[in-house]
Order: C-alpha cells, then sequence, then structure tokens
C-alpha cells in the first residue's frame, strides 16, 4: 500500500475512508440573480485561508518532520476489468481510475462530481432522474424508454438499468474503473461507448465504523456513517447511511424562494459469508429517496409589459445575460423526486478447475421530474413537462473462469428481464394555450386567441364565464417489456513470456414489446365551464361548436391523432455477435504495447413519442493501439493509447423544429472519430504527488441530415477536442501531531464545435452577452488533518474556487410558438468543512 501523498488511504487510519461526499453548490453570480451568503461562508473562508498559511508553513519546518517510514513507491492500482484481478498497468484497455482518494479531494458525492477529472467523459447531472453520459464522444439522452443508453453502468458487475436508475450518490464505493471503448464482450448491454464499472467495499472481517459531517454554504449538510461488523470467523455485515440537503444556491427573484436544492437519503446493507472452504456468498441492499425541486431555468428574452406577447421569430442577438437576469420559476408541482431499491446477490464457488460466479440482481424505482420550460413567470406564457417513470429488472449470470501457464479464460451466460412505464405530460394554462394558437393564426377570431375572445365576448353580454386561467393537460403513455440472452467468452492465450493474445466473442439477443398511448387533454374546469356554456345554448349564439375547444397541442403528429385514445404495440427483436480481439507485447518487465479490435453494440428501439416508429441496432467498430510504461526507480506510470471508431445508426432523440409545434424525434446518423488518451502520475518526492491526464478526439458525422434539411456529413458532432485535468497532492508527516495532506486540481474542456444542428438544440453558439458551448474551467481544493492515531479528521475544501460559471444548455421547447427561452447554469464556487471519527 502506497504510503505517501497519495494512493488514497494513510496507513495510519484502521479502516478505508468510506462513501465521501461532494460539493454543495452555491451562487456566486452577479446581478439580480439573488445569492445566498451567510455568515459560514466567510467562517469556511476563513478557515481555509488559515489552514493554507498553516500548510505553507509547514514547507519551512518539513525538513523536521517525521518522514514516511519506509521509501514511498508508486501503487498498485488492482482492477477488475477483463473480470479477474489484474494491476491496471497489465490490462490492454483505455482506462482510468477513480479511487477514493480522489473522491474525497473533490468532496464527490456522485458520479457527476467526478467527471471532470476524467478527461473524454462528461455526464450531464443537472437533473439525477434524466441524466445524459457521454464517452468518448457518444451518447444518448435516454428520457424515452424506448432508447437505451450508449455508457453502462454497471455496480458490483451488475448493469444499472437506464438512466432514472443510475446517478445514485455513492453510499460505500471503493473505486470506479471508466473504461473506454467497447466493452460488450465481458460486461455486456449498452457497452458501445465504454463502461463505468463501480466496485463497491465487501464487509470485512474486522470491526470498523466511522461517521463523517460536511458543512458549508446556502444550508449544506452531509451526514454519512459507516459500521462493519463481524459475526463469527467467516461473516460479516456492513450499514451504511447518508443524508444530504442543500437549500438550493439561486433563489426565485419573486417568491425568495430557494432553487437548485439538494435533498436526498441513502441507505446500504450488506451481508457476507463462507460456506465451507470453496464457498462464498455476498449480498447487498440499497435504498435511495430524493424529493427536491427539479432543475432552476432562467428566461433570457425580454419581455414586453404584460399582457403583450413575445414577437416571432424570437431575436436571438437580443438574449439576455442568464447571470445577471432575475431568476422566476412558478411551475406548479416543481419536483424531482425517486424512491431506489436494489438487491443484488452474489455467490462464488472454487472447483478444482476453476471458479464459478453466480450473480443475481433485481433493481426497483420510481421517479418523477417536472421542471419549467418558459422560464418566466407569466401565466399567458407558462408550459411545463413531466417525465414519471417505474421501472423493474431483474438480472441473472453465471460465470466460469480460470487459467493455466498458457491460458485465462472466462465463459458465462446471462438473463435481462425489465418492465418499464413511463408518462410523459405538457402542462399549460388556457391562457398560453391561446398564446400558441395567435402565434401560429390557428384561432378563427378577430384577435387570433380563442379563450381570450370567447371571454370578452361573453363578460361583454352579461354573461359571468371564464375561459381563462384553467390548467390544461397533455399526456404520452408508454409501456416496455424487454427480455435479453447472452452468452460470452474470453480466452487470453500466453503465447510466449512477453506476447498474449486474446479472443473475446459476446452473442446478444434482445426482444422488446412496446406500446404507446395518446391520452385525451384534460382540463376539468374548463370542461364544466363549456358544460354551463352548453346548458345555455352559448355555442350556437357564439358559432363555434364546441368541439372547437377540444384540441392537442403537444403530441399532434398525425399517427398520434389518428390513435387518439388507443393503445398500440410492436415487438421487435435484434441479435448480434461482437468480437474482441487484443495482442499485447511485454518488452519489457515494466512497458507493454497493445492493439485491439472491438465491436460494440446497442439494441434497437422504439420512438417513445412517435406510433408506430422504431429503429435498428447500433454497432461500433474500435481499434485502438496504446503501450502501459512504469518506471519504478523514477516512481513514474504513464500511458497512451490512439484509436479510431466508426459508429453505424447511432440513435439520438433530440428536438424537431420543423413542425408548428416541436416535438421530440429519434433520428439516426453514422459518425467516426479519431482521439489519443494519456494519463501519468509521478511520486515526486515521498510527499508530493503530481498527476495528469488528458483526452484528444476528432468527432464528425459521415452521413446526417437533420430533420431541419442541413447536411452536416464531414461536419464536427459537437464533441471538444480537448480535456485535461491534472493536480498535485502534498502530504506532510508531523509525528504525534498527525498528518497533513494538500490536494489541488484542475480540470479543462474545451469550447463545443458548433453546427447548425447543435445550434437549433440548444446547446451551442454564441449570441450577444449569451456564451453558450464555450471552454470551461473548474478548480478545486483540500487541506486535510489526519490524527496520529487515524482516529479523528478535520478539513476545509473548496469546489470551483475560482467561481467559473457557464451555460450548460438553453431549454427551447418553447421557442418557436411562446418565444420562451430558459438558460441551466452550471454551478457555482462553493466552500464546506469536514470532520470525521473513527470508532
Amino acid at each position: 500500500m502506497d504510503r505517501g501523498a497519495d494512493g488514497g488511504m494513510r496507513d495510519r487510519r484502521r479502516a478505508v475512508r468510506d462513501g465521501r461526499g461532494r460539493k454543495q453548490q452555491r451562487s456566486a453570480g452577479e446581478g439580480t440573480m439573488t445569492l445566498r451568503r451567510n455568515r459560514l461562508s466567510v467562517r469556511v473562508r476563513q478557515a481555509l485561508v488559515g489552514g493554507l498559511a498553516f500548510g505553507a508553513a509547514g514547507l519551512a519546518f518539513a525538513q523536521d518532520a517525521t518522514p514516511p517510514a519506509e521509501p514511498t513507491v508508486l501503487d498498485t492500482i488492482t482492477v477488475t476489468a477483463q473480470s479477474r484481478e489484474q494491476d491496471v498497468q497489465d490490462v490492454p484497455i483505455a482506462m482510468q481510475v477513480v479511487n477514493e482518494q480522489l473522491i474525497e479531494d473533490l468532496a464527490a458525492e456522485g458520479l457527476g462530481d467526478v467527471d471532470s477529472y476524467v478527461p473524454g467523459l462528461d455526464i450531464d447531472s443537472r437533473q439525477p432522474t434524466q441524466p445524459r453520459i457521454e464517452l468518448r464522444g457518444i451518447s444518448t439522452s435516454d428520457f424515452g424508454i424506448g432508447t437505451d443508453p450508449a455508457v453502462g453502468v454497471y455496480v458490483d458487475g451488475v448493469y444499472a438499468g437506464r438512466g432514472g436508475g443510475v446517478l445514485l450518490p455513492f453510499t460505500d464505493v471503493e473505486r470506479i474503473e471508466v473504461l473506454k471503448g467497447p466493452q460488450g464482450t465481458l460486461f455486456g448491454r449498452n457497452t458501445a461507448a465504454g463502461a463505468l464499472s463501480i466496485v463497491t467495499h465487501r464487509p470485512d472481517l474486522e470491526f470498523d465504523a466511522r461517521a463523517t459531517a460536511r458543512f458549508g454554504e446556502d444550508g449544506k449538510q452531509y451526514v454519512h456513517g459507516m459500521l462493519n461488523l463481524p459475526v463469527g470467523q467467516d461473516s460479516a455485515f456492513r450499514f451504511v447511511g447518508l443524508s444530504n440537503q442543500a437549500d438550493g444556491w439561486i433563489q426565485d427573484g419573486n417568491t425568495g424562494q430557494d432553487l437548485a436544492p439538494e435533498d436526498t437519503w441513502a441507505a446500504r446493507a450488506a451481508f457476507s459469508t463462507r460456506f465451507g472452504e470453496n464457498t462464498r456468498a455476498w449480498i447487498s441492499w440499497d435504498h435511495e429517496e430524493l424529493d427536491q425541486l427539479g432543475q432552476a431555468t432562467i428566461g433570457v428574452v425580454a419581455l414586453p409589459p404584460a399582457p403583450g406577447r413575445i414577437p416571432l421569430p424570437v431575436d436571438e442577438s437580443s438574449y439576455l445575460d442568464p447571470f445577471n437576469t432575475r431568476a422566476t420559476v412558478d411551475a406548479e408541482g416543481n419536483e424531482e423526486s425517486r424512491r431506489f431499491d436494489g438487491v443484488t446477490l452474489i455467490v462464488d464457488h472454487a472447483f478444482t478447475w476453476g471458479e464459478l460466479t453466480s450473480t443475481t440482481a433485481w433493481h426497483d424505482y420510481d421517479s418523477l421530474n417536472r421542471v419549467e420550460e418558459d422560464g418566466t413567470d407569466r401565466l399567458y406564457l407558462y408550459v411545463d413537462s413531466t417525465n414519471t417513470e417505474s421501472n423493474s429488472n431483474v438480472y441473472q449470470e453465471f460465470k466460469f473462469s480460470g487459467g493455466s501457464d498458457r491460458f485465462d479464460w472466462v465463459f458465462g451466460a446471462s438473463y435481462f428481464k425489465e418492465s418499464a412505464d413511463q408518462t410523459s405530460e405538457i402542462n399549460a394554462f388556457t391562457d398560453s394555450v391561446d398564446s400558441i394558437l395567435a402565434n401560429l393564426g390557428m384561432a378563427p377570431t378577430p384577435d387570433g386567441t380563442l379563450f381570450g375572445y370567447v371571454t370578452q365576448v361573453m363578460q361583454a353580454n352579461g354573461i359571468p364565464l371564464s375561459l381563462l386561467g384553467h390548467r390544461w393537460n397533455e399526456k404520452f403513455i408508454n409501456g416496455m417489456d424487454t427480455t435479453a440472452y447472452a452468452a460470452f467468452g474470453d480466452v487470453i492465450w500466453h503465447a510466449t513470456d512477453r506476447l498474449n493474445l486474446t479472443f473475446g466473442l459476446r452473442y446478444t439477443y434482445d426482444e422488446k414489446d412496446f406500446t404507446w398511448l395518446n391520452g385525451q387533454r384534460t382540463a376539468p374546469t374548463l370542461d364544466a365551464t363549456l358544460d354551463q356554456m352548453e346548458a345555455l345554448g352559448l355555442f350556437g349564439v357564439l358559432g363555434l361548436p364546441r368541439e372547437a375547444f377540444v384540441f392537442d397541442i403537444a403530441f399532434i403528429d398525425p399517427p398520434a391523432m389518428a390513435n387518439k385514445g388507443v393503445r398500440n404495440g410492436a415487438s421487435q427483436s435484434w441479435d448480434d455477435f461482437s468480437p474482441r480481439l487484443v495482442a499485447d507485447y511485454h518488452f519489457t518487465d515494466r512497458l507493454m504495447g497493445f492493439a485491439s479490435l472491438a465491436k460494440g453494440y446497442k439494441a434497437g428501439g422504439f420512438n417513445s413519442l412517435q406510433i408506430g416508429s422504431e429503429f435498428g441496432n447500433e454497432d461500433v467498430w474500435n481499434f485502438e493501439i496504446g503501450i502501459k510504461h512504469s518506471l519504478p526507480e523514477q516512481r513514474l506510470r504513464y500511458n497512451l493509447s490512439a484509436y479510431h471508431y466508426t459508429y453505424d445508426d447511432r440513435q439520438a432523440i433530440r428536438l424537431d423544429t420543423t413542425t408548428a409545434i416541436p416535438h421530440y424525434v429519434v433520428d439516426t446518423s453514422d459518425l467516426e472519430a479519431w482521439g489519443l488518451d494519456f494519463d501519468a502520475r509521478w511520486q515526486v518526492t515521498d510527499g508530493l504527488t503530481l498527476d495528469l491526464v488528458a483526452a484528444y478526439i476528432d468527432s464528425t458525422y459521415k452521413d446526417y441530415v437533420t430533420p431541419e434539411g442541413d447536411d452536416l456529413s464531414g461536419q464536427p458532432t459537437g464533441t471538444p477536442e480537448w480535456s485535461v485535468a491534472g493536480g498535485f497532492s502534498y502530504q506532510w508527516m508531523l509525528g504525534d501531531a498527525g498528518d497533513l495532506r494538500l490536494s489541488l486540481r484542475h480540470a479543462y474542456r474545451g469550447k463545443t464545435r458548433c453546427t447548425a444542428e447543435s445550434e437549433a438544440q440548444g446547446t451551442c453558439g454564441v449570441s450577444g452577452v449569451l456564451r453558450l458551448g464555450e471552454s470551461q474551467e473548474r478548480t478545486d481544493v483540500r487541506l486535510g488533518w489526519d490524527s496520529a492515531s487515524g482516529r479523528f479528521g478535520l478539513a476545509v475544501y473548496g469546489n470551483n474556487v475560482f467561481d467559473n460559471q457557464y451555460v450548460s444548455s438553453l431549454g427551447t421547447y418553447g421557442k418557436t410558438v411562446l418565444g420562451t427561452v430558459g438558460a441551466r447554469l452550471t454551478e457555482p464556487r462553493t466552500w464546506g468543512v469536514e470532520m470525521s471519527v473513527d470508532f
């Protein structure tokens, strides 16, 4: 174990630090977007400044401080990327390992807090129930259950499922293996771009307990506890719980309500035991509950005096600066919530010829995400969207593994069954429906409105009825049952003492049964008023039938309207053979070169919002060469790889703006990319460690014409060319005074490569003071002290300490029909303190 400045665990500690938390979010921005500042902010900054001063003083007496007991060497990182324990330097795969130390340094609470320091990985976690994960320029936003993600997330070897159940808090994480490039042969489902393999702690046969509390700005309160309890000689329990709350870093300019808050709690229980000498079993249960407001949207289009409507088309050059604009959120029932439960059972049995591993898992979650789409506080511009999901899946895998002097091998088979339901809703008011009708010229009235005009006519004639101010709801309901079978094998032939040849193959069969139901428009109070009008005989007087007031504005494509209120279904299956060929050669004991060819596969699916639409499977062919080199005498390790992939029939959910009222569609395109990955780690002295990670990619469309008619063939897909992360840590061993450790890290992600399509989708472009898709940087710092006994710990930390905030995306759902555009922002700077105690 590394006893130097890094390596994840200090030797004085009796137990691994489990389930670290992450950063808190608070706002720094300017202008009228309200920012919360409290006394704790000042005290935390003072503590950090004082701590840094103490650290600087420590450099002066470092020669007098107690040095480590023995010279530090580079730590060995053991991974299981190839279904066997190996030194990461012996694995012929481009990968990066996020260990506990990095999680601690970043105060990270989930995957969305570490991606900046894994170049090539980009996770949009602003909506935990509907995330987007991109790796090497490949991603799929799967808010429609008919589409699967392209980056597979696995927890202890079990596929975590679709997006709604992926971004769970770090309760008891040991490490995260980020494997780049197709990983279908060994991991399986939906790893066309790569896999994120999360490895958790198993119960240990030694007693251990730890409590951690973190406090920061905007009411941040994070509490984490772990208890590891041995039972007899062969069994142990492990319990973990956490609670995470924060008020939010934006305030509503009208109500003063805190926006962008955090509110979640999670628990984990695990039990491990041994049956005889050859059989081990491990079972774990995970539970999480999330209950907070949906993401905040800040309107960037100047509003005329009420009740004036926004002129169309929107003048993009006049967008407001969202960092200097008042935030107003009036979405009724604005909420993002989730309940998740999961159980995993792993049984290993050793035979004389190898090992059999059985993995059984069950996941179940319900989620709801209701967010504002217009970014205003005007009722006649109001529109929000709601996504409700229910998902349950089971997974079973049997895996046989073994080895000899000449061969290491893994063979197995798996079964996956998923049942998912989803309801997509659009909520408005008759006032905003009127605005849409007027803007599109669809109402046969003098002023272009329907409900407003009729209300004026009735009230002018002494009839005290109003068709304004009534809630309006439209919903689209989907159901899906997925069944998947797979058989796989992977054999490493040690052809010589230096040459290894790997042959892998996976066969996958996927079958999906899908249903669509375009539900009836619901507006109970409006319909009650129409009943009154009908009783008074007003429709005949007005010359308008009642049916003129009953229509849809959201899900209006021809198949949806032709099948209104009718449940439709479709079934489809796909199968695939995905090979993996690798040659790795050890030029020396410390220098390995490798070349690989692998195919990635993702099953086809269905567009959740287009009845009867389906699309084929995705295929990725990836060729890669690389080297991995360790120099123990210099305490240096570096890795470099170059790759090229072709990506056929990529599935993408996007907003189609060619129709009068925009709607989401799934379209396909062909891509290709060339890229480089590099990482290095240097243990300069026993106390000082430097690391650098970088990724370059040139990703372009091979063949793609957008629904708007733009031919993007040969143009960039938008993925930034460069992303780089690096930092240093320094540890002072202070003898009986304990030890002190300083970590400073910086991450850079290049600007988005804009196209006509990305600008239309609101993910790229520069318009006046609103800069979208610009390069992004962040810096994180932590100064921590541990007592000599390892029992007590105290730290101060800062995330994004230079307060670099960016516009992450624009919400353009109402742009063409209401003129509304909303900006979503990245998190501001945050400071905090952390206290911990080992028992």
